[in-house]
């Protein structure tokens, strides 16, 4: 049966996530449909493209992951679908997918972009204000049903882009910022285990605080103590041991963060 996730900015409390499903159903009853989530903050493109980085690759080859954060709907901006390493991307042009792109072309993966413009695949009535339920739903739909991607609309080879912050060199090792805060109030930056190159006897700085070397477990430091850790996408976090360290620090998304080295010399 085929596979298709949903990502998106609407939250659950006013069924909109819940439609796009029903037309899901009504074209493919046979798909088998995957909340990837619903929260991510409303008009936040960079935040689902990242969620999107960090989770589609779990997904099985053929899986048709529709997005839907677009602040620019019933504007200019192309719906769009593409085939990145077998799977299937639709929603927005508007950069929610450039980091599956880049990521990809980095690995040598070639792209496949096109834009969703025959209607005979769209609801036969399209609102300005929700693409996610005429558009992008009844594509990702007809896609699970076997039609070709080449069939449901034009290629093109430049969707629009966003660039992932990447952190500054030092002297003494690294500045970073902030990219995501999860549910537990830990936070995420863009300095990764390969920037630190094994180097856990570095010294932290964010918000005001400082923390000394990396913890392997949330078990290593006191409860209620600051901690630095690599996380699950081999990034550098930062925690509160049983605690929430975005509220308790008043930390948000594009905040500086610095990783001194013990040495002093650049990993």
């Amino acid at each position: 049966m085929p596979i298709i996730s949903i990502l998106t900015d609407f939250g659950l409390r006013d069924g909109y996530v819940g439609v796009m499903k029903g037309v899901i159903w009504k074209i493919c009853p046979d798909a088998q449909i995957a909340d990837i989530t619903h929260n991510i903050p409303p008009q936040n493109i960079r935040q689902g493209a990242i969620a999107l980085l960090r989770t589609t690759r779990y997904f099985p080859k053929g899986t048709i992951h529709v997005a839907v954060v677009d602040p620019g709907v019933g504007t200019h901006r192309k719906p769009m679908a593409a085939e990145v390493d077998g799977h299937f991307y639709v929603g927005p042009d508007n950069g929610l997918f450039s980091l599956v792109f880049s990521e990809a072309e980095e690995r040598g993966v070639g792209c496949r972009f096109y834009t969703l413009d025959k209607p005979e695949y769209w609801l036969p009535e399209v609102s300005r204000v929700f693409h996610g339920r005429d558009i992008f739903a009844p594509a990702a739909a007809h896609l699970a049903s076997g039609v070709p991607l080449e069939k449901m609309g034009t290629p093109f080879t430049d969707p629009t882009r966003l660039s992932n912050p990447e952190p500054r060199r030092q002297s003494n090792g690294w500045l970073g910022e902030v990219l995501t805060i999860d549910n537990f109030g830990n936070i995420a930056t863009n300095i990764r285990s390969k920037h630190l190159q094994g180097n856990e006897k570095c010294t932290i700085k964010i918000a005001g605080q400082t923390i000394t070397g990396l913890i392997q477990t949330f078990e290593d430091r006191p409860d209620g103590e600051l901690a630095a850790m690599i996380g699950t996408d081999n990034d550098l976090i930062v925690a509160v041991v049983k605690g929430n360290a975005a509220e308790k620090y008043n930390i948000k998304p594009g905040d500086l963060v610095e990783v001194q080295t013990a040495t002093g010399d650049q990993p």
